[in-house]
């Protein structure tokens, strides 16, 4: 009861806070499978480590395991996301390694000059509804403040670093090192403007995030759990 009531009392708090910076998110669809991810994975992983204003996300896709090698960390929601980011963006389809920005740029993730350009312009012109997630156990609570517009709250758990060595396929022999790997994705619920509170048991994942993303697919608020 007493941690319910800490979570309203965050929740009514949150809009005073409305004006600070938030981590711009950024979403590398990648998969071992691929021969040309590689570089984008290494970048993800430069901007984990040195960029704290960057939530950089590895959303390893499904459709690459058919062709040698199945990546133990392929998501079918990472591969339903990435179709939604085409669809939202009017791209002819999907690609791999592909990074959205914010959820409104798309671009190579491996082409540096274009991600951190793209990187410091969502910084500039953000939106920014702040959120919080508290864990107990195996429950946590994502809080979102008030704000304008809508959205869908959802809650990521992703592991910040694996090496596998790659048996078959484009990477067949290769060691690859790659941070920050999603693997579990969860919608906790609606937000329509208003303080709004959800608890979820804790998904897969050393560390969790949570993102507010509106229907156009903008990211209007990011946080993170380490």
């Amino acid at each position: 009861m007493r941690w319910m009531l800490m979570a309203v009392i965050l929740a009514a708090a949150l809009p005073a806070r409305a004006a600070e910076r938030r981590p711009v998110v950024a979403e590398l669809f990648t998969s071992e499978g691929c021969s040309s991810c590689p570089p984008a994975d290494a970048l993800l992983g430069e901007l984990a480590r040195s960029r704290p204003d960057v939530l950089a996300l590895a959303f390893h896709v499904t459709y690459w395991d058919r062709l040698g090698w199945a990546d133990p960390y392929g998501l079918s929601a990472a591969t339903a996301r990435q179709h939604d980011y085409a669809a939202r963006l009017g791209l002819d389809g999907v690609y791999t390694p592909q990074l959205v920005i914010d959820g409104r740029r798309e671009m190579v993730g491996s082409d540096r000059g274009a991600v951190l350009a793209a990187l410091d312009a969502a910084a500039a012109g953000q939106r920014a509804v702040p959120l919080a997630i508290s864990r107990r156990g195996d429950a946590v609570r994502v809080s979102a403040g008030a704000g304008a517009g809508r959205g869908t709250l959802l809650l990521l758990g992703y592991d910040a670093q694996h090496r596998t060595q790659v048996g078959r396929g484009e990477n067949a022999g290769r060691m690859l090192t790659e941070a920050n790997i999603v693997r579990d994705l969860r919608p906790l619920g609606d937000w329509s403007g208003v303080a709004l509170v959800r608890e979820s048991a804790a998904p897969r994942g050393e560390h969790l995030a949570a993102l507010l993303q509106a229907p156009d697919g903008s990211i209007l608020g990011s946080a993170v759990l380490q």
